[in-house]
This record gives C-alpha cells, structure tokens and sequence, in this order.
C-alpha cells in the first residue's frame, strides 16, 4: 500500500470513527439508543476501493443515487465483499428491472405508477423488494416525493395520501418498510428540524391509520444535517461527504 492509500485508508476510518460519535451523542439527547440509527454510506463517485475500506472500517450498507453508476460499481463491490445496497435516489420507471437487479431496497419511490412497476417486475422475479415512501414534506417543487406539506393539517390532502398509500400496501411484490425524505438545503441544521419532525409525525398519523403495515424506518439527515434528524427519530442517515471527503 503506498503512503497515499494508508492516509487515504486512515482518513476513512476516522471520519467513520467521528461520525460515530456524533450520532452516539445526538441519540442520548433524544433519550435514544445509537444502534437504532444506521448509516446508509452514499457512494455517488466514491472509487471501489474507498468503499471496501468503509466495509472493512464496519459499514455494511451502502447507498447510490444513479442505477448506471451502480451497474458499475455494485457487482464489482459484490463479488469482494456483503453489503446491503439501497436506492437512494430518483428512479425512472424506465430504470426499474436494472435497479431490482441491483439493489436490496429502494427508498425513493415517489408514485403509485412506480411502486406498481417495481411490484409487477418483482414478481416476475419471484422476489418482494422492501421500499420506502418518499415524502415530500417540506412542499419544495424541485424536489421529488408524493405531496406532503401540511398534510396532518389538511384532512382531505391526508386522506388523499391515504388513497395512494393504500394502493401500495397492497402490491404483492414491495413491502412498505418505512418513509423517507430529502431535507431543504440550508444554512444552519437547526433550520430544517421541522421537516424532519413533520415526516415522523406523518410516520406516527400513517401507522395510526395502517397499523398492520410496518412504518419502522425513517430515512432522513445527510451530513450537514444527520444529528438534527437522529434528534428527530430517524432510523438511517444517509451520509456521502461525511465519509468519503479527504482533507
């Protein structure tokens, strides 16, 4: 290994080390235990080889934005090491029979027209793929998610939620596992706090009116924000440049 690779190596695991802690300490705040946050390291132009130091450092699972980046990546990472890979970004309905090829769980589906597409291909493959709902809670039109600003506030957008909702539960090849969101991007952490309490309070309204089904994750937090939404209750905190960015 030469000098660069060591240092490279070394910078990993302490950045794991300190990403660690931080999420230890915003778990007490909450009167939470750490082990029930996991980190979904977020590969998007990671090099294999940084991953496997990450695997090797204690993560196991790993997220990628993009089905043609992880085509590249997933099977060469595979063929070395386990690993549980989630979708963690925006998936075309086009990109669905690549992706349940990939991946262990998709946590950005966005329609009903999506979760009934990955249903369909899943069964033709005899699987059941786990999902998450991605919520759009903060009502940004750039962001992707079913519509669900103010809804807790709103009965009829609530029980038009529902409606969609339902249809997915439903579906023979997904199994609903929880909700996800994409914060705002912001100045300060604290600033997107409400989002990130609004997608658990939308979880807690959601397991009320489906409690047969599992609402068990919330994904939320990235690294400018992950304590914020561990304070929050989030189960995964998806993390890219807390892990992967060199000094």
């Amino acid at each position: 290994m030469s000098a660069l690779d060591a240092r490279r190596e070394a910078q990993i695991r302490a950045n794991i080390t300190h990403v660690n802690e931080r999420i230890a300490a915003a778990a007490r705040r909450a009167r939470r235990h750490p082990t029930e946050v996991r980190i979904i390291a977020v590969t998007k132009t990671v090099p294999i080889e940084d991953i496997l130091v990450a695997h090797q450092a204690g993560l196991s699972e790993f997220g990628e934005n993009r089905v043609e980046e992880a085509t590249e990546k997933i099977p060469l990472c595979r063929a070395k090491v386990y690993a549980r890979w989630h979708m963690v970004g925006h998936l075309q309905r086009r990109k669905v029979r690549d992706a349940i090829a990939l991946f262990d769980s998709i946590q950005s589906v966005d329609t009903v027209a999506l979760a009934e597409k990955i249903s369909r291909l899943c069964v033709e493959a005899g699987r059941v793929m786990p999902i998450l709902l991605e919520m759009n809670v903060s009502g940004e039109e750039s962001k992707y998610g079913f519509a669900a600003a103010n809804v807790l506030h709103d009965a009829s957008a609530f029980d038009s939620l529902c409606v969609d909702v339902e249809r997915i539960l439903a579906l023979p090849g997904v199994r609903v596992e929880g909700l996800m969101t994409v914060a705002p991007i912001a100045p300060e952490a604290e600033m997107v706090r409400p989002h990130f309490r609004a997608l658990r309070r939308l979880q807690e309204a959601l397991r009320r009116r489906f409690p047969a089904a599992n609402w068990s994750e919330l994904s939320m937090g990235m690294t400018d924000d992950f304590e914020v939404a561990v304070e929050e209750g989030a189960t995964m905190v998806r993390l890219g440049r807390a892990i992967f960015h060199r000094e």
